[in-house]
């Protein structure tokens, strides 16, 4: 006999025959939730549909998820996917379909037919798709042995799937279909009851796909939509895509001539325009300062390094399929391009004896690493082949480890301060105990793990949730998830602490201690803007490309009222110039207010106007990109007053976060 118990504690009976459904409606039948409709439920934890059996035995929980519930948005989302499909076929010839599962805050479908699909069809889909959910048929699952799912599937016209039944589903020896009318499509679910539970939909846009994601394989189309249980979820999250357009920072970077790539140089490949390299250096030059104060000192390693140092560090055998193939010299020695700065740390290190009067040594770099992601994954700045890290490697004794990565940890804050990146959560990354993927003893990890959490959970950090699977493979780290002003996560700053890299069985690094024996020191691993590509790609999105004045690449243009004031204006140029700051000059032969909207759109944070009145005053009127006219001023109180906000760092307009993204959703798809 199985028990059922529910979120309010009541244990039922069920047959095993049961469904989830059954369950529901026997306890719910005389209970004030009787007229609420469930849509999906929990079953120990896992999203089911209410057609799921149950077991025959023991104990389960059980809740119900209704609608307005966002753990029941991929059900929903997945069931939407089948309904676009259905209305496909029945508006296109020979129709051929692949996979459609829900992602991020939607889902797509992949297939192709016997035209291509545009975006001008997608109206006509999208009537088709609520004429199928004002019909409400309900979705039924058929569950066959697998011989049957393949004579249904080729009776279907499905090559596609035909393929992936033989090849990829060749161990299950039955497989499940959910009938909607006329509409068989091969899935493992879970599906509302019927389509009736979609709340508003809007079909987003087209992209190109290949069968299985292999680019020698069949080309397909992916229509791509997103589903919410209202009308006004769908308007605000169409809102926030609509200012995630007006953000991407692939766009920004081209208006503000920030950076730009080359097919010629090569895809993930970026070159930094001067504005955009003097951005970067802006930010260099922030974290240099803060290293120097911090006790860091400045390496420089290759850019190429042997084959053996990366298996001897691991990453080649673990990393292999992410690296540039070898490079074979004409001695047969082989090199790679650099995928990590660590191991070159480690042999700076280890390049002369030390004790333990000598630590921590905190050596650090801007060092450029290479990795061989595939085409599809690449996408401006923030996913590239070639990005340089603010890498540091720390060398200590296990008694200096805590207050090493307390002191790691509160760079990595002050930078996200100085940026006004207020939201975000810590995440510790722990060893999955059932992987073989991580090298080292348990009892090296348990130390390392304990040992990080204890400073997380003493800094009062968010999170600081343990999450097996998450470790690199020599280590547990503290990854700092940080929301941007649009509601997406980025993982940007990381704390690694690393007990086996210095190991004997790795780089055998060591020391001199007090007892005059040799010791291993600890390595801490840790970097806190992450890759410089993919932290400017987030912050030029994060502030819309209107960056603070410290941190804008042209932070204050002088305007001249007329040509008359060009010789004054120029000098006032040279005053700015002479306090640090980094000054343009609008010199065109345009009114007043045409240039201050150039300068608008140019997102310049500070405009200084001057014309014949403030030349004989010696004073000038400055103007804030978003407080507007703050009046006249001495030329000297104009330059203190810039020249305070800039060596603040202060962020005066911080970025208004518009919405919150939805949880990621899960695959439901074969």
């Amino acid at each position: 006999m199985l028990h059922v118990r529910l979120p309010d504690g009541t244990l039922h009976q069920s047959a095993s025959s049961d469904r989830v459904a059954d369950v529901l409606s026997a306890a719910m039948s005389g209970s004030a939730a009787k007229n609420r409709r469930p849509i999906a439920a929990l079953l120990d934890g896992k999203t089911v549909g209410l057609d799921a059996p149950l077991p025959a035995e023991g104990t389960v929980d059980l809740e119900p998820l209704y609608t307005g519930d966002p753990r029941a948005l991929p059900v929903m989302r997945h069931s939407a996917a089948h309904v676009m499909a259905r209305a496909v076929m029945r508006l296109f010839e020979g129709v051929e379909l692949a996979f459609g599962p829900t992602v991020g805050e939607g889902f797509y479908y992949d297939m192709r037919a016997s035209r291509p699909i545009t975006d001008e069809d997608l109206p006509a889909i999208e009537a088709e798709m609520q004429r199928i959910i004002e019909a409400d048929e309900a979705f039924e699952r058929v569950e066959v042995p697998r011989e049957q799912a393949v004579e249904i599937i080729r009776g279907l016209n499905q090559p596609l799937k035909a393929e992936h039944i033989e090849t990829g589903l060749a161990a299950h020896p039955s497989l499940s279909f959910y009938r909607q009318g006329e509409f068989v499509d091969l899935c493992r679910g879970p599906h509302v009851p019927s389509p009736g539970c979609i709340g508003a939909f809007k079909l987003t846009n087209i992209a190109g796909a290949y069968w299985k994601g292999d680019a020698s394989n069949a080309q397909l189309q992916r229509l791509y939509g997103t589903a919410w249980f209202s009308q006004a979820d769908l308007d605000a999250h169409l809102a926030a895509l609509e200012e995630a357009r007006r953000r991407d920072h692939r766009v920004l970077g081209k208006q503000l001539d920030l950076f730009t790539t080359s097919p010629l140089v090569g895809s993930g490949l970026v070159l930094w325009m001067p504005k955009g390299a003097v951005l970067r250096g802006t930010l260099e030059a922030f974290v240099r300062e803060e290293l120097a104060a911090r006790g860091y000192q400045p390496v420089y390693t290759p850019h190429i390094g042997k084959v053996d140092l990366y298996k001897i560090s691991g990453h080649y055998p673990y990393y292999a399929d992410s690296q540039f193939k070898p490079i074979v010299m004409s001695d047969d020695e082989q090199y790679l391009l650099k995928p990590m700065n660590c191991p070159h740390h480690t042999m700076i290190y280890k390049a002369r004896p030390h004790s333990y009067k000598d630590l921590p040594l905190r050596l650090a770099e801007f060092g450029t690493v290479y990795r061989y992601e595939q085409s599809g994954e690449l996408g401006g700045m923030t996913r590239v082949r070639g990005f340089t890290q603010d890498d540091a490697h720390i060398f200590c004794t296990h008694e200096q480890v805590e207050q090493e990565v307390e002191g790691c940890i509160d760079f990595t804050l002050k930078v996200l301060e100085s940026l006004a990146f207020d939201n975000f959560r810590v995440r510790l990354g722990f060893r999955d105990p059932s992987s073989d993927k991580y090298v080292g003893p348990p009892e090296r990890w348990n130390e390392a793990e304990a040992a990080i959490e204890r400073v997380a959970r003493r800094m009062n950090l968010p999170g600081c949730e343990p999450e097996p699977g998450e470790a690199a493979f020599y280590g547990p780290k503290i990854d700092f998830v940080v929301n941007d002003s649009l509601g997406r996560e980025w993982q940007l700053g990381t704390v690694q602490l690393d007990y086996n890299l210095p190991s004997k069985e790795r780089f055998d690094l060591e020391y001199i201690g007090a007892d005059n024996a040799k010791h291993q020191p600890v390595m801490i691993h840790r970097a806190p803007l992450g890759s410089m590509e993919r932290f400017v790609g987030v912050l030029i999105e994060h502030f819309a490309g209107a960056f603070p004045l410290w941190l804008s690449p042209e932070q204050v243009r002088v305007i001249p009222v007329s040509e008359k004031s060009e010789a004054y204006a120029n000098r006032v140029k040279a005053t700015l110039e002479a306090a640090g700051l980094r000054v343009g000059i609008d010199l065109a032969a345009e009114k007043l207010g045409a240039k201050i909207r150039t300068a608008q759109l140019e997102l310049i944070p500070m405009m200084v106007v001057c014309g014949p009145r403030d030349e004989a005053a010696g004073t000038v009127s400055l103007r804030d990109r978003v407080d507007g006219d703050l009046g006249a001023m001495s030329l000297e109180a104009a330059v203190e007053r810039l020249r305070d906000e800039h060596a603040r760092r202060a962020v005066r307009h911080k970025p208004k976060p518009l919405a919150v993204a939805a949880p990621p959703s899960q695959s439901a798809d074969y």
